[in-house]
């Protein structure tokens, strides 16, 4: 049976500069499955790429692929990447999905994102039955943490943290003027709590002003054209950035003469962006504040503390739901030898069974159902400790191994019965299986 490898870096292992140039823009994501797949000894392969981590998770016939898979990730990524092998790469993955990695715990994010790339995956033949599995588990547990534990109680999102800390280093939001740019979920999001803690005024600015005019809408914001982006930074005084551009749309030299227009009253900018959406260099100038995704790991504790007494549980959850995947993924591995194994001793039982009613001459249907009865008996019982014990081993060590080697039994099916000893080959013919 395959085994599965969990290769990538998150938020922990590489700063923004390293993530950014990592990231995968969607439409990039089936060609990078087509490379995962052609790698020799990956059978399987999900890819999952967000603001704050990217990751492969791939059944694999060896371990040493890990390099090949990495290779796939980018130049960037083996001084940071790490590996989760066997068990500890599904605990991994069923961590991450349940929010426990995120740097703002219990957000719900994470959970669609990991859907979502399960579905992309699927849809490019590059997820398989074993991935399919390990991931439903991962999510059905990742729900029971939300369910079943307070550690998404109350609104809790990167954008929110962004929120939080704009209005501690603003003093207060109320009054104030604000400016998104980007009108996604995170967008979306961040408009909900800026409202609520009571902005006069939302400037929603999006690449699509069809979505900019919705989001505006829904939120009661004003929208606005991209090409407009200058004037509104003068006039606002805090902007929250999470569009998907490819580059910076607010740069240094840009941000230069908007100072000057501003009388460098402060101006408060933050962005959740992977690529960035604002030049690092604009830190530089006076009165202008820039805080990006890495920035925002300080104002997340605070949140984390919060919620740190509910870890526990969601952590006893994961352990649990664990536990349970790996017995039922040894038992799967299992079936294979079970079921050679009771096909080999039915074709031989059904064998003799036709010997016998040839024997004995014409029968009347009860009898014949009689003796085809018994044959099945003589199998159920014969295997039943045999089938205990391999079950009990979950299909993985040696007795399923010695069962496979004793019997024959190859992978490609049942093979034929073993020929019986020379003293009985003159009187009973070779049994095919």
């Amino acid at each position: 049976m395959s085994a599965v490898l969990c290769i990538g870096l998150s938020h922990r292992e590489a700063p923004i500069s390293v993530r950014e140039q990592l990231a995968v823009p969607e439409e990039e994501v089936p060609r990078r499955l087509l490379q995962l797949k052609a790698i020799a000894g990956v059978r399987e392969a999900v890819l999952l790429s967000t603001c704050n981590r990217l990751e492969v998770w791939a059944a694999v016939d060896s371990r040493a692929v890990g390099d090949d898979l990495v290779r796939v990730l980018g130049p960037l990524a083996a001084p940071h990447a790490r590996v989760f092998e066997g068990d500890e790469a599904l605990r991994h993955l069923m961590r991450v999905a349940a929010s426990l990695d995120s740097m703002a715990l219990g957000e719900a994010q994470i959970l669609g994102q990991v859907r979502e790339a399960a579905a992309l995956a699927r849809k490019h033949e590059a997820a398989g039955p074993l991935l399919d599995r390990v991931l439903m588990r991962a999510i059905e547990a990742a729900r029971r943490v939300r369910t079943e534990t307070a550690i998404a109680r109350g609104s809790v999102s990167l954008s929110s943290v962004a929120v939080e800390l704009a209005g501690k280093v603003l003093g207060e939001l109320r009054g104030r003027s604000a400016l998104l740019l980007g009108a996604g979920e995170m967008g979306e999001l961040a408009a909900r709590e800026l409202k609520v803690l009571g902005t006069s005024e939302l400037l929603v600015v999006n690449r699509s002003p069809q979505r900019a005019a919705e989001l505006a809408h829904q939120v009661g914001g004003v929208p606005a054209n991209l090409e407009e982006l200058p004037r509104l930074l003068e006039r606002v005084d805090v902007c929250i950035c999470s569009t998907g551009a490819p580059r910076a749309l607010v740069t240094f030299e840009a941000m230069e003469r908007i100072v000057k227009a501003r009388r460098f009253r402060p101006l408060f900018l933050i962005d959740l962006a992977l690529p960035r959406n604002v030049e690092p260099r604009v830190n530089e100038l006076e009165n202008v504040y820039v805080y990006d995704l890495d920035d925002l790991e300080d104002a997340a504790q605070g949140n984390r503390q919060l919620r740190q007494g509910e870890v526990d549980k969601a952590e006893r959850i994961i352990d649990e739901a664990l536990k349970a995947l790996i017995t039922e993924l040894r038992e799967r591995s299992g079936v294979p030898v079970l079921g050679r194994l009771r096909q080999r001793a039915q074709a031989i039982a059904d064998a003799e069974v036709e010997k016998a009613l040839t024997a004995l001459g014409p029968l009347d249907d009860r009898q014949a159902r009689t003796v085809r009865a018994m044959g099945q008996a003589i199998v159920n019982k014969l295997l039943h400790g045999p089938t205990s014990k391999l079950r009990a081993e979950a299909g993985e060590g040696p007795l399923a191994e010695a069962v496979a080697e004793l019997f024959e039994l190859s992978e490609r099916g049942a093979p034929e019965a073993a020929p019986e000893p020379a003293s009985a080959k003159a009187d009973t013919p070779k049994v095919g299986g």
